[in-house]
């Protein structure tokens, strides 16, 4: 029956309590342990119920435990503690940025991400993409940023995971109650709901804006699931990643291009745009085209002007992860929005334009992000290599080293992973500094402090604790199947609190080799069920549903569950989320991780397990390549990567059971006569001592803020003065170079001396160019040296800058020197670039001439 009428019910707080409200709606609450406490108080019942959603909690408690709660002196006092915290932390004017770049009250920072990954109260995340943007947004809180998210809000976002009894994996797709979660509508002044509308073929769509806290932060929601659409494009933002091609291109439409209109409907305009991801690399084409209306401005203009202040992160090291838009696509899409750039329908395709990808020639959100952003960077050290190298044919003629895709290593949220009994730990011989600067490696020697007695025991106790959420977790899935009382019952027994406890758990992709550990099943069966050393397994991941080779590999695992020989000493648990992670990475004493080098671009779920103690068992890949020591965990195989996946398998397989048999397990049972793994606990600690304070997402905060926001933000700004004068300058200048540049040459090179050079001796180089009508301060004229490879190239060199020494008529005379550090087979080549003081990065122009 449709109604007449509708309303929206909100929960009827005596006076005392009305604070609880707000703290529901800003979720400060879900990384500060006493105002989690404080909500779990409440009702402990009502608070597992709705899985830790205490606004839906509020609406669900009875109004006589409200009301006794009212005149609990005690909790009263909680909540007074709680909300004396959180007013002291949002009106804090000296936080981190307001310290080093001064206060800012309005964002100058947007970040757009498809998924946000915050709590678990709202599913709006699929994995590890999702749970970085949601730590993102909160170290930005913490560290007081300037800075506004953006992203979509879906109305079932992530499937839910159930298994069959013969182990196959289904999805459910639950849907969420925006109205009993932390979300509010976005309003005007006058109070009515705001909107935006993006133009797709034939008809305007309508997204509605919503916001949610995170701390300091706001993060601006899309939805177009209202009246004023057609029932398919109310479906637009219905599931998260879900759907064919033409979903994902509207989506991303909706996310580029309305969430920039989004900003501007909440009056704000941010000078900084950070793309997670190419999800929302449209959003640079509006950035030009609103800065073409609004500034009458040329494209070439426009885009100089927003280039400069757009970044981009990339966390695909495969190209099948890309997505791609066919030819057909994009016209069905664009074919009216182009003419707003004033570009000819071939010049905006090249815009994103790649040939030969996995998917086809198509265009490229990654290529249009990497052409448009004047900051690129991978995920990890090792993502940024892997990075440069597979967009190597983007730059021609670039070294490898060279092409401008940096790095800057993921981190997590600690305070969001941690155990209450180790928050605790930290507060009492760490001090409230391991809260505010966890970066900070002096704040992290003092782990040494605490007594290997009670680190140990606070760990015993989380051990405990994920054991007994395993049992019921596994009880309530073999229910749900209608599993024999027999099995159910059998659940109960499974696992042992004292024994060495292995976690895996991770989107199944079939990079991710979930079944590596299996590949010898005799050989595991032996390490895990040794009577005097026993070991045993916690495994939980979801595939994409369309992803039937990661199903087969959930499936091949079930069925190793059932192994009668090994049933106590391993289990699956279903449906990955947030709170699985926790009580995972929380209690497991060893993090494995078995990915294919080099595909792995970060893997920030190893991040929080060692942010607890636990110790990785992982292969060198994304963080763990940089990372790993001896002392902090294990590293299996080496940097090898086999051209033959099989061998690579075999050999990393072997390497994992040789780990297993003759360290990890050892070092984990070897106990004195206090019965204490002194070794394990050195290594725990070493491991919080050295690696928390880098792989934290406030230091990776920091780094984007100095490396991209801050000097993007400056740049933004010079460009924007005197009525963008200097914008519209550079990109007269680079009408010039682009006219002059096929005739520009390199006329004669000499380098003084003969065939051989001693070790520290400097070798002088003359260069002489014909420049057109360029002048010589329009060129950077280089010495690029290095070794030369036995297939006599530089593969990777050293640039040296040389100087003008004379110029006259169209030509110009540049000197240098370049010196000999070390010995062996050298060589030089001279390349130009274009040089202007306000081009972002030379690279950038397509423009470079070699000798």
């Amino acid at each position: 029956m449709k109604p007449i009428r509708t309303f929206v019910v909100i929960p009827s707080l005596p006076g005392p309590l009305a604070r609880l409200k707000d703290l529901a709606y800003n979720l400060w609450w879900c990384w500060n342990p006493e105002a989690i406490g404080l909500f779990r108080r409440l009702d402990p019942e009502q608070w597992d119920k709705t899985y830790h959603n205490p606004v839906r909690m509020l609406g669900t408690v009875s109004q006589e435990r409200l009301q006794a709660k009212a005149q609990d002196e005690g909790f009263l006092a909680h909540l007074e503690r709680c909300w004396t915290s959180f007013q002291e932390y949002m009106n804090d004017r000296q936080t981190w940025y307001a310290k080093t770049y001064g206060y800012s009250d309005k964002p100058l920072i947007a970040y757009f991400s498809a998924e946000f990954g915050i709590n678990e109260s709202l599913p709006l995340y699929s994995g590890g993409l999702g749970m970085l943007a949601g730590d993102h947004l909160k170290s930005a809180s913490d560290l007081g940023l300037p800075l506004v998210g953006v992203g979509l809000l879906y109305r079932v976002g992530y499937f839910q995971q159930y298994l069959t009894s013969d182990g196959q994996q289904q999805e459910r797709y639950p849907e969420n109650d925006f109205h009993n979660m932390a979300i509010s509508v976005c309003r005007s002044p006058e109070g009515k709901p705001l909107t935006v509308q993006v133009a797709l073929p034939g008809r305007p769509v309508t997204a509605q804006l919503w916001k949610i806290a995170v701390g300091r932060i706001t993060l601006l929601l899309l939805d177009t699931d209202v009246p004023e659409n057609q029932p398919n494009d109310r479906r637009i933002t219905r599931e998260l990643y879900g759907g064919d091609t033409e979903t994902r291109i509207q989506q991303e439409l909706l996310l580029g291009i309305g969430g920039l209109r989004a900003l501007h409907a909440m009056n704000f305009h941010p000078t900084v745009y950070h793309m997670n991801e190419g999800h929302s690399a449209f959003l640079a084409l509006e950035r030009i085209a609103v800065a073409m209306e609004r500034h009458q401005m040329t494209f070439r203009e426009a885009l100089e002007l927003t280039r400069q202040s757009n970044v981009f992160t990339t966390h695909t090291p495969v190209p099948a992860g890309i997505d791609v838009f066919s030819r057909e696509l994009m016209e069905k899409y664009f074919s009216q929005y182009f003419s707003k750039l004033g570009i000819g329908w071939k010049e905006f395709l090249d815009l994103g334009w790649q040939n030969g990808t996995p998917k086809g020639d198509g265009f490229s959100m990654a290529v249009l992000a990497l052409n448009l952003c004047g900051y690129a960077n991978g995920v990890s050290k090792l993502h940024g290599e892997v990075s440069r190298r597979m967009w190597g044919s983007l730059y021609p003629g670039v070294p490898a080293n060279e092409i401008p895709i940096e790095s800057i290593t993921n981190g997590v949220h600690v305070r969001s992973y941690i155990s209450q009994e180790l928050s605790t730990l930290y507060d009492r011989y760490l001090g409230p500094r391991w809260i505010h600067s966890p970066w900070d490696h002096t704040v992290w020697q003092k782990v040494d402090q605490i007594p290997p007695e009670e680190l140990w025991r606070t760990h015993e106790r989380r051990r405990e604790r994920l054991v007994a959420f395993a049992r019921q977790r596994l009880q309530k899935q073999l229910q749900a199947r209608g599993a024999p009382p027999s099995e159910i019952a059998h659940a109960k027994e499974v696992l042992d609190p004292e024994t060495l406890t292995i976690g895996f758990a991770r989107r199944f992709a079939t990079y991710k080799r979930a079944t590596l550990l299996f590949r010898d099943k005799e050989r595991l069966i032996r390490i895990l069920t040794n009577k005097d050393r026993p070991v045993q397994l916690i495994i939980a991941g979801k595939a994409h549903p369309k992803d039937e080779p990661g199903k087969n590999f959930i499936k091949e695992i079930l069925q190793h569950c059932d192994d009668e020989r090994i049933r106590r000493h391993i289990t699956f648990i279903e449906n990955y989320d947030v709170v699985v992670a926790r009580y995972l990475v929380q209690g497991v004493d060893v993090w494995l991780n078995n990915p294919r080098r080099p595909q792995e671009a970060s893997g920030t779920s190893g991040m929080k397990a060692a942010a607890n103690g636990v110790l990785n068992l992982s292969i060198l890949d994304g963080w763990w390549d940089e990372a790993y020591t001896p002392e902090v965990g294990w590293a299996i195989g080496n940097r090898d990567e086999h051209p033959d996946p099989t061998y690579q398998d075999e050999v990393e397989a072997n390497s994992l059971y040789e780990l297993l048999e003759k360290e990890v397990v050892p070092t984990f049972y070897d106990r004195g006569q206090d019965n204490l793994p002194r070794r394990w606990i050195a290594m725990m600690r070493a491991c919080m001592r050295q690696l928390i304070p880098v792989f934290n997402t406030n230091r990776m905060v920091a780094e984007y803020t100095d490396r991209y926001y801050q000097p993007g933000n400056l740049r933004y700004r010079a460009l924007s003065e005197n009525d963008r004068a200097r914008a519209r300058g550079l990109a007269r200048w680079l009408e010039e170079v682009r006219s002059c540049w096929g005739n520009v040459r390199i006329e004669s090179v000499e380098a003084e001396g003969g065939e051989e050079h001693r070790v520290g001796e400097n070798l002088r180089i003359k260069i002489r160019l014909y420049l057109d009508r360029l002048k010589a301060h329009d060129v950077a004229v280089e010495v690029f040296h290095g070794f030369v490879s036995a297939s006599g190239l530089i593969d990777t060199g050293e640039a040296v800058r040389t100087q003008v020494v004379h110029e006259e008529a169209g030509r110009a005379t540049f000197e240098g020197n370049i010196s000999f550090a070390s010995s062996g087979r050298m060589g030089f080549a001279v390349r130009v670039l274009p040089s202007h003081p306000d081009l972002i990065h030379p690279i950038l122009t397509g423009h470079i001439l070699w000798s």
